[in-house]
């Protein structure tokens, strides 16, 4: 493994699954996801598909799947992650409109089907590649594109120092903050336009379109 590379199935056991998947059924999504979810259905869900990077226990595309999607593609590193997002889908009456994929989605990314739309929330905190995963996921999304990702402030760079110093101890991979900026470039050379953009204190939320005829 890189040394940089962060080991998902340790950094996201049982333990933190468990929490998120409650969290998920006892409040809903969070704001942040709320405003991409909000964003995604104003542009056009109905009958679309899409590949969920690092779907954690499912939330947003069982949401989207509620409001009109169609099927879904679920790739994500953490074994904990997968096992919770079926028992979700089998609770919530979706299993037959989802396909799980386990692994790396940068290793996995030849093998993964085009989707309508690809979404990756929280997840280039946890990668330290960023180009090479925004830049496989991009080539993936036929129509819309969305981000939930880190603000690059100095106080979101100085958290992540901190964190980083003490994660050893916490059994925890390290985070990253990349340049919003630069997440823009890349995502922009794929011929993706901004839809929306939105941040928190802590978050960025951006949403990009494939104009008619781009390639």
């Amino acid at each position: 493994m890189d040394c940089c590379q962060p080991d998902l199935e340790t950094e996201f056991d049982e333990q933190v699954v468990a929490r998120d998947l409650e969290d998920y059924r006892s409040r809903g999504l969070p704001a942040v996801t709320r405003r991409l979810f909000d964003a995604l259905v104003a542009a056009g869900v109905e009958g679309r598909t899409l590949l969920d990077i690092g779907g954690g226990v499912g939330a947003i595309h069982h949401e989207l799947l509620r409001a009109g999607l169609a099927t879904v593609t679920d790739v994500d590193g953490s074994t904990a992650y997968l096992s919770a997002a079926r028992r979700e889908a089998e609770r919530q009456g979706d299993i037959d409109r989802i396909r799980y994929r386990h692994g790396d989605f940068v290793q996995l990314a030849d093998e993964v089907e085009p989707a309508d739309i690809v979404t990756l929330i929280a997840v280039l905190c946890c990668y330290p590649h960023m180009e090479s995963l925004v830049r496989l996921s991009t080539a993936r999304a036929r129509h819309l594109y969305g981000l939930v990702f880190p603000r690059s402030t100095w106080w979101m760079r100085a958290a992540a120092a901190a964190f980083n110093a003490v994660s050893p101890l916490l059994g925890s991979g390290p985070g990253f903050v990349h340049a919003e900026g630069d997440v823009d470039a890349v995502v922009r050379e794929a011929h993706l336009v901004p839809l929306m953009q939105a941040t928190s204190s802590y978050w960025r939320v951006a949403v990009y379109r494939r104009p008619e005829g781009a390639t």
